[in-house]
């Protein structure tokens, strides 16, 4: 009976941590001496020994902890919905699922992600990559789930399928390293997960590409595209066409038609006819963008949009949801913590400059303001005197905004972009503490290959000199009227996977000068912090060459001749001194942040 009992208290124990895991007080656990199986809110582990051996009680709770985690974690639906038709794609598919659900719910609990690894370890033991004998006889879902569970949780795979998963370890690295490598930026979010998966089938060549959905005839020139570009995935969640970086990969949620139309796009870069084909150069000129407020360029830049209909000016928190947006911070806070410090002693320094010019002055024996400490002493030897305030003058120095327009595009993407974020995160504080404004921006574009805008043009049957040939997204990170708090989650957005696609900057400079040109402030500083020349190939495919380049020094010729804005600009292992008068080139992403405080500090010390 005392041996019945224990056995029901271990039951009760494990149906307690179930239910706990599952963050769900309906989840029912009981034992079965068939396979372990979960079923709506039931999950049923194999039964151990009335005895509780050591080994039986880690496998049932492995089992229990599994199941609990997945009813959390996964959505069935989703899962269903991208899943490929090809068995071994979609056993290999499963499996990269399950060791992110499982990575999930042992980060952070030592014990869970114990009995994890051995029910894993379990499991193996009937597996055949522990008798394999070549890698023919390796498989493939196996060998992958262990290399996804490596990437996002650190551990190693349990030792009898070492052997095993060496004989294929190295094809799969060759073949999908890069895109296993993006996995742990996106582990939170199935749907973009879901996304990377479906890429890394595509490197393994379990699938095809899948044809978006979009019109054949202009697809005739795929295979001579660029052989290392998946072109379309699921084109209702993103990105139908691979970036040149294959990591970059990402699902953009609540944005269901960025990216449609891209393979299409690839083709074309190869078949239009109608101008210069010079992916690796960039050009620019003259903006057409709607609803730009003031400072409209002389419109003699030989440039035009081809539709601006799918532009869009969106809000940082409008891309991700609240929850992501603090995973993507604390990910930013966690990677730059060792940098964090120099750049916030860079930033002291700047303040004390900038306080150094503030001359002070007080108005005295005011009605109302602060309370006049240096007066105190007569109130209090004669009580019948009222108490004096004090009234801070208003400088000219505080009539004073800054925009930090930052580049979004994929070469950004790694160290530079979280360099850049992190140095406007403590420079927005810094300038705050000073009274001065600050805006942070970004840009870049909606989809790789062109998006919405190459399909339109497409559809009218590709008129020659179409312009600029690609959608929009420009970022507002942080208003100028907006306190640091409040937008400090928002600059977490640039560490997103899938967010740094292309980079039109001439019409981002137009669009952030404009902006500035609206604010009430005096005095207006505007400072680029960019690693090339704007390259977006949809446009440059059928436009001359040096398209996207001309109308950016049209802009910045425009903008240090005529307006009052002060430009700066910060290249990052580029020279942007052929574009910008006053800018300085950077070789390392470290010394961004110095480099950021050093330029504004000469700004402010220019009368």
């Amino acid at each position: 009976m005392a041996d019945r009992s224990a056995l029901d208290e271990f039951r009760a124990a494990l149906a307690g941590a179930a239910r706990a895991l599952a963050d769900d007080p309906d989840v029912e656990l009981g034992f079965t001496t068939e396979a372990s199986s979960a079923r709506g809110r039931s999950i049923k582990v194999t039964t151990p020994a009335r005895a509780l051996p050591p080994e039986a009680v880690a496998e049932a709770r492995g089992q229990a902890d599994g199941f609990a985690i997945r009813m959390r974690h996964h959505d069935a639906a989703l899962h269903a919905r991208g899943a490929p038709a090809d068995a071994v794609a979609r056993a290999v598919f499963d499996a990269a699922e399950g060791a992110r659900v499982e990575a999930i719910g042992s980060r952070g609990m030592a014990g869970v992600a114990a009995n994890l690894s051995h029910s894993l370890g379990q499991r193996l033991r009937s597996d055949p990559i522990g008798r394999a004998r070549g890698a023919d006889e390796v498989p493939l879902s196996t060998a992958v789930g262990l290399v996804v569970r490596e990437r996002l949780t650190g551990l190693k795979p349990p030792a009898h399928a070492e052997r095993g998963l060496g004989m294929v370890r190295d094809w799969i690295e060759d073949k999908a390293g890069v895109g296993l490598d993006a996995l742990p930026a996106v582990l939170d979010d199935q749907a973009a997960f879901q996304k990377l998966t479906r890429k890394l089938l595509e490197d393994l060549e379990l699938v095809e590409g899948q044809p978006a959905s979009e019109e054949p005839e202009d697809e005739g020139g795929d295979e001579q595209e660029q052989p290392g570009e998946d072109e379309g995935e699921d084109d209702q969640q993103g990105e139908g066409a691979a970036p040149p970086d294959p990591s970059e990969m990402r699902v953009e949620q609540g944005d269901p038609q960025e990216g449609e139309g891209e393979a299409e796009g690839e083709a074309d870069m190869l078949d239009d006819g109608d101008g210069d084909p010079a992916p690796g150069e960039m050009e620019g000129e003259a903006p057409s963008r709607p609803n730009r407020p003031l400072g409209e360029p002389p419109m003699g830049l030989d440039y035009r949009a081809f539709t601006t209909r799918f532009d869009e000016v969106i809000e940082a928190r409008e891309l991700c949801d609240e929850e992501e947006l603090g995973r993507l911070r604390a990910y930013l806070d966690q990677q730059l913590v060792h940098l964090q410090g120099a750049v916030t002693k860079l930033a002291n320094r700047l303040q004390r400059r900038l306080m150094a010019q503030q001359s002070r002055s007080w108005d005295f024996d005011q009605e109302e303001g602060l309370l006049d400490a240096a007066r105190l002493a007569r109130v209090v030897v004669n009580p019948g005197q009222s108490l004096s305030y004090k009234v801070e003058r208003e400088t000219e120095f505080r009539d004073t905004v800054v925009t930090l327009l930052i580049d979004n595009s994929g070469s950004m993407r790694g160290r530079p972009i979280s360099i850049a974020a992190i140095s406007a995160d403590i420079l927005a504080r810094t300038l705050e503490r000073c009274g001065i404004k600050t805006e942070i921006l970004g840009f870049t574009t909606r989809a790789w290959k062109g998006g919405q805008s190459r399909e339109a043009w497409l559809a009218e049957g590709r008129p020659p000199a179409p312009g600029r040939l690609n959608d929009l997204r420009h970022i507002v990170y942080k208003r100028a009227d907006e306190p640091w708090r409040r937008a400090r989650k928002s600059l977490g957005l640039m560490m997103r996977e899938g967010l740094l696609k292309e980079n039109i900057d001439g019409e981002a400079l137009m669009w952030a000068h404009g902006r500035l040109l609206a604010r009430p402030e005096e005095r207006k500083m505007l400072m680029v912090i960019s690693d090339g020349a704007p390259v977006d190939d949809s446009t440059l495919s059928v436009n001359s060459g040096s398209y996207l380049e001309r109308h950016l020094r049209g802009v910045i010729g425009w903008i240090e001749g005529k307006s009052p804005v002060e430009l700066v600009a910060i290249g990052i292992g580029h020279d942007v001194n052929r574009y910008y008068s006053r800018a300085v080139t950077i070789m390392d992403a470290e010394q961004l942040g110095g480099t950021i405080i050093e330029q504004l500090a000469q700004l402010f010390e220019t009368p």
